[in-house]
């Protein structure tokens, strides 16, 4: 497994400057198959072990976590499989955040969740670019529909921050909800996004 760090705070799109934060990517080989298996918030002061669940990792997948290396993305090599899909996550959550990009294009495995949680992965993938829909209608779209509460759960354990687009569910009201990475992560993704909320 290879893990990278990709800081956003430097990137300007349309007057709205990015989060004082980075994104923690994380990629693997799987049955000969190069798939990304992490991307999730990572606070400038956060130490990137402390940030991923290597543990449960390595267990799902079958890797020593000892011998997990991480490189940071200057470094990233092209010519190294692992590597290049970082390189390709990089270039492509960087035209994401320029206006560049409006959904991606990655090999991502999302085995790690139980059933329930890959529903709910998959039907967040289904809401377009700057949409928006509410905890309920998400339940609704997996076939549970008292269990937003579930869903709720669900998107705070999405292994996948912005490429499974977990900040475009919020509350019935129309108010941001929840988010792990932080609401100020929410609220920038969805400014970014040109989506309507009330603040």
């Amino acid at each position: 497994m290879i893990i990278t760090s990709i800081e956003l705070s430097d990137v300007v799109y349309d007057d709205l400057s990015s989060p004082n934060a980075a994104l923690l990517l994380a990629s693997h080989t799987i049955d000969n198959t190069t798939k990304l298996v992490w991307c999730n918030w990572l606070e400038i002061d956060e130490h990137w072990q402390d940030k991923i669940t290597l543990n449960a990792l390595a267990k799902h997948y079958k890797f020593d976590s000892n011998h997990v290396a991480f490189v940071a993305a200057e470094a990233l090599d092209a010519s190294n499989s692992e590597q290049q899909l970082l390189l390709t996550c990089i270039h492509q959550i960087q035209q994401y955040i320029q206006g560049l990009r409006c959904d991606f294009d990655l090999p991502i495995d999302i085995s790690l969740g139980t059933d329930f949680q890959r529903r709910v992965w998959h039907a967040l993938q289904g809401i377009g670019f700057g949409q928006t829909i509410s905890y309920a209608t998400l339940a609704q779209r997996v076939g549970s529909p008292k269990g937003f509460r579930a869903v709720a759960q669900a998107n705070s354990k999405n292994p996948f921050s912005v490429i499974i687009p977990c900040h475009r569910v919020i509350s019935s009201d129309g108010k941001l909800g929840g988010y792990t990475g932080g609401l100020d992560k929410k609220e920038y993704l969805l400014a970014l996004e040109g989506a309507e909320y009330r603040p």
